[in-house]
């Protein structure tokens, strides 16, 4: 009988000499998910706008993408997962995103509040891409990128299941919650995998009915889809929220955020009205 894998890698890809500054496994997946997106995106905008175009608009979004990444993952990470208070009392940890402490209900708060805004700014410009369509479009690459990250989880040995005593139990060397060196469910592999199954379909969809969908058709699919898997998958996972205790029998804190997301999903799927969505 086979026994389970024993994951302990180093969580450091490479060590810059001279420097001594660690390029980690999670920031070099991260990075690579958003050089990918950039020219993933960048090719979906090539058929409407040109090549000169398509680039120009990619690197006025990605700015806003990243910094409405990195601060809506950690700002969501401080309000939903930790307790203010503490962050408040020594305000430079807030910063120290090297430590771990990112979320991604946030993210995709603080990324949608980004679209908005940059819509607003470039709608005399391209008008024919409004607010959802910008949406639909970034929910292709997205789905990528959400692969590369939980990989980077997976090497960081965080964001992990509960003990299980399934073949596939992965035991963790230094599991990020300080827990019991025990088989456990890897929880970032299930959902890497699934979101990579998602971004196929997506791409798929794209390619074969953009012109057909209304805008926000593939905005609420992802969301609809993702959201629900990670509504499921909670319930496999420790839970990583200060706020709740475990097990209590309740929706874990991943599990309420990811409600309200899945009901925009909706949402975008049912309505029929296209002067809202053209309009916004």
């Amino acid at each position: 009988m086979l026994g389970w894998i024993f994951w302990d890698p180093s969580s450091e890809f490479v060590i810059i000499p001279f420097v001594n500054i660690p390029i980690t496994w999670y920031g070099l997946l991260f990075a690579t998910g958003f050089w990918l997106g950039f020219h993933m995106f960048t090719y979906m905008l090539k058929n409407r706008l040109g090549s000169k175009d398509a680039n120009a608009f990619s690197e006025r979004l990605l700015l806003y993408i990243i910094v409405a990444t990195i601060i809506g993952a950690r700002l969501g990470h401080i309000f939903f997962y930790e307790h203010p208070m503490e962050y408040l009392a020594n305000p430079i940890s807030i910063f120290k995103t090297w430590e771990g402490g990112l979320a991604s209900h946030g993210a995709v708060l603080a990324i949608v509040l980004a679209v908005l805004i940059f819509s607003i700014r470039i709608r005399k410009e391209f008008p024919e891409f409004t607010f959802w369509k910008i949406l639909d479009y970034l929910s292709v690459p997205a789905m990528l990128l959400s692969t590369l990250i939980r990989v980077g989880n997976f090497f960081n040995q965080e964001i992990l299941g509960v003990s299980t005593d399934k073949p596939w139990g992965i035991i963790f060397g230094h599991p990020a919650d300080g827990g019991l060196i025990t088989p456990r469910h890897p929880a970032q592999l299930y959902e890497a995998a699934f979101y990579f199954a998602l971004f196929l379909l997506l791409a798929h969809i794209w390619y074969r009915k953009r012109d057909e969908l209304l805008p926000g058709r593939l905005a609420g699919i992802t969301l609809v889809s993702a959201f629900l898997f990670r509504f499921l998958v909670e319930f496999i996972k420790t839970e990583q929220s200060a706020w709740f205790d475990q097990p209590n029998g309740s929706l874990l804190m991943g599990q309420v955020l990811s409600l309200p997301i899945i009901a925009i999903g909706l949402y975008l799927l049912v309505r029929k009205d296209k002067k809202f969505i053209q309009s916004h």
